[in-house]
C-alpha cells in the first residue's frame, strides 16, 4: 500500500515538474525579443486609457448646406475639370468639390516661395533687405517684366523684399526664380512644405524647369531672350507636345489639392506659419497683387478685400492647363475665408472661367450675410 501511494505521489510531482518547466520555456520565449517565436508574437503590454487618450480637439462648426449645394452645382456646371474649395478661417468648416485631387499650380506655386523666404527671415538666416544681382543666366521665359531691366543695363541689383514683391504682385517668374535661388533652392521650399505639414501640396525646380518639361522640351538658356522658346516648342512633333502635354495635367509636377491650399491659407491667415510681422508683410503684398484682377477679385462687394494669387498655364490647342486663384477673403466684420479655384483643364472661354470665381466669391459673401443675419445686397 505504501508502495502504491508512493507511485501515485511519484506521478503526480513529475506531471508538475513537466508544467512547471514548460512555463519556464513559454517564459523565455517572451523574454527574448531578439529571438522571436516564429508562429507568434508577443502580446502587447496594456495600456492605460488614460495614458492613451488623446486630447480632445475643438471640433469645427458644420459646413453650411447652402454653400456646399452651391459649390457643388458651381462645379458640376463648369465645363471643364476643376476643384473648389472654401473653409471658414474662424468657425473650421469647409465645402469643395473634387477638392482632393491634384491640380496644376502654376504661379500660385509662388506662395510657398514666399513663405520659404520669409520663414528664413523669421530664423535669422536671411534679411529681406539683402541685395542680390540679377544678369543674363537668371532670366526665365513667359512673364518676366525685370528682363527689360537686367537686358538694358547688363544687370540689375535687387533687394530680396522687392523680388518678393515682384513675384508676388505681378507673377515675374524671373525674380520668383531669383528669391527661390536665394534662399536655398527648390529643395528648400519642399524642406518648407515638409516641415510645416502643408500635405497635399507639391514643388518643381521653378519656372524654368517646369515650364520647358510641360512643353517637352529641356531647359537651355537660349530659351529665356525673344520667342526662342516658343521656336523650340513649335518645331516639336505634335505627338510629342500631346503626350508631354497630357502627361502634365493627369499628374501635375506642382500639382495641389484646393482643400489643401485652402488649409494652408487658413493656417496662414491664423498665424500658424510665420511670424506675426512676417504673416502681415505676406498678406498685405498678396492684397497688391495686380494680375488676376477679374477672377476671385471681380465677385467682391464693396467692404471686402482679398490677398490672392492667380496661376496660368500653357495651352495646347483649345485646353490650357491650369487656370487658377487662391487667396484669403475678408469681411468687414474681420471674418475669414480661405478659398481655392483650380482649374485643371478647360477650353471654356475666358469670362467664363472668371465668371465662376466670381460666383465662388459671391456665394461666400452670400453665405457670410445669412450667418450673420444680414440681407444680401
Amino acid at each position: 500500500m505504501t508502495s502504491l501511494w508512493s507511485r501515485v505521489g511519484l506521478a503526480f510531482a513529475l506531471a508538475g515538474l513537466t508544467q512547471v518547466g514548460a512555463a519556464a520555456i513559454k517564459s523565455a520565449d517572451w523574454t527574448q525579443p531578439d529571438k522571436p517565436s516564429p508562429s507568434r508574437q508577443a502580446p502587447k503590454p496594456a495600456v492605460k486609457l488614460a495614458q492613451a487618450a488623446v486630447p480632445a480637439q475643438p471640433r469645427a462648426a458644420p459646413a453650411p448646406a447652402e454653400l456646399r449645394d452651391r459649390i457643388n452645382t458651381l462645379g458640376r456646371e463648369f465645363d471643364g475639370r476643376v476643384g473648389i474649395s472654401v473653409k471658414s478661417v474662424d468657425d473650421g468648416w469647409s465645402v469643395g468639390w473634387k477638392a482632393d485631387e491634384l491640380y496644376p499650380q502654376q504661379s500660385v506655386s509662388k506662395l510657398w516661395v514666399a513663405i520659404t523666404a520669409l520663414d528664413a527671415v523669421d530664423k535669422g538666416r536671411v534679411d529681406l533687405d539683402d541685395t542680390v544681382t540679377l544678369g543674363r543666366s537668371d532670366l526665365t521665359l513667359f512673364h518676366q517684366p525685370i528682363a527689360s531691366k537686367v537686358l538694358g543695363n547688363g544687370g540689375h541689383r535687387m533687394t530680396l523684399s522687392e523680388l518678393l514683391t515682384e513675384a508676388l504682385t505681378k507673377s515675374d517668374n524671373t525674380a520668383n526664380d531669383k528669391l527661390m535661388r536665394s534662399v536655398g533652392g527648390p529643395e528648400a521650399v519642399r524642406d518648407m512644405l515638409r516641415a510645416k505639414k502643408l500635405g497635399s501640396i507639391r514643388f518643381y525646380d521653378g519656372e524654368r524647369s517646369l515650364q520647358s518639361r510641360i512643353a517637352g522640351l529641356t531647359w537651355t538658356q537660349s530659351y529665356s531672350v525673344g520667342r526662342a522658346f516658343y521656336e523650340a516648342r513649335n518645331a516639336l512633333p505634335m505627338s510629342v507636345r500631346r503626350a508631354a502635354f497630357n502627361r502634365y495635367v493627369e499628374d501635375p509636377y506642382d500639382g495641389a489639392s484646393a482643400s489643401g491650399i485652402a488649409n494652408a491659407l487658413g493656417r496662414l491667415k491664423q498665424g500658424e506659419l510665420l511670424s506675426p510681422a512676417s504673416t502681415a508683410r505676406l498678406l498685405r503684398t498678396m492684397g497688391n497683387t495686380r494680375t488676376g484682377p477679374n477672377r476671385l477679385k471681380g465677385g467682391l462687394r464693396p467692404g471686402w478685400t482679398v490677398s490672392h494669387k492667380t496661376g496660368t498655364g500653357q495651352v495646347l490647342g483649345p485646353v490650357q492647363a491650369g487656370y487658377n486663384d487662391i487667396g484669403i477673403l475678408t469681411a468687414p466684420d474681420g471674418s475669414s475665408y480661405a478659398v481655392a479655384v483650380m482649374i485643371k483643364a478647360t477650353s471654356a472661354p475666358l469670362p467664363t472661367r472668371m465668371t465662376l470665381m466670381n460666383n465662388v466669391v459671391r456665394a461666400v459673401i452670400q453665405q457670410h450675410d445669412r450667418s450673420k443675419g444680414t440681407a444680401s445686397l
